[in-house]
């Protein structure tokens, strides 16, 4: 079944680049997560993407949300990556795409006549509660991470008063 807004994000712990494992409950401790799967460190859409989400971290944490990617690269790729670049969030190792086949973005695609299993670029944009606030599948890389600091924006805005509305 794939996932869709409003889903509870399954949960999921994954090693790092920096050695240690991370868990979606830790992230997301009263703060909004940026969840972004892309498919291979150190290439031109993916770095772009990186980068892009590295530009724009302050804003993102001001809105009081935290970034995290995952690949199936290997856990000292992502530190290669992450230094290279000077990436400020953590990018998880998911070999075997067990956590990108849970999240329905470990998909069949083709290259030049050749078919195989990849991440299909996907963010989740997960509210503190656990919920799958917005969901943006096949990512285009130009204007994503501005479209999506604004999104979380108008969500933060929308969210007390949804709170306050609750509480009557």
């Amino acid at each position: 079944m794939a996932l869709k807004e409003g889903d509870k994000a399954p949960p999921f712990t994954l090693p790092s680049g920096e050695g240690k494992n991370v868990s979606l409950d830790e992230l997301r401790k009263d703060r909004w997560v940026v969840l972004y799967f892309y498919p291979k460190d150190d290439t031109p859409g993916c770095t772009k993407e990186s980068c892009d989400l590295r530009d724009l971290n302050k804003q993102f944490q001001q809105a009081g949300a935290v970034i995290v990617g995952v690949s199936p690269d290997k856990a000292a790729s992502h530190q290669k990556f992450t230094a290279k670049f000077a990436l400020p969030f953590p990018l998880l190792s998911d070999e075997g795409a067990k956590v990108a086949t849970t999240y329905g973005v470990w998909k069949e695609k083709s290259l030049y006549g050749r078919t195989y299993m990849g991440i299909e670029r996907t963010t989740f944009l997960i509210s503190p509660d656990g919920r799958i606030a917005r969901l943006y599948p096949k990512v285009k890389v130009d204007g994503h991470a501005e479209a999506l600091l604004a999104d979380l924006k108008t969500l933060r805005q929308a969210q007390p008063a949804a709170a306050k509305s609750t509480r009557r």
